[in-house]
């Protein structure tokens, strides 16, 4: 879980930016809107397989 320390001269809005980039950093919202409902194995076959058909780089290479 992510956790965030406010120092003592830090505004709220300076921590709650650090902490909203270490939940995006750690993907955890990523994760609970993938686990959201539920998946089949052919579902997840399928995620898998665009995934790996996805290009990857600003290219593709």
């Amino acid at each position: 879980m992510a956790e965030v320390r406010i120092g003592d001269n830090e505004s709220f809005e300076a921590a709650l930016r650090r902490f909203n980039k270490k939940v995006q950093q750690a993907g955890i919202l990523a994760e609970s809107r993938r686990r959201e409902a539920f998946e089949n194995a052919a579902e997840k076959k399928k995620r898998k397989d665009a995934k790996k058909k996805k290009p990857s780089g600003p290219r593709g290479i």
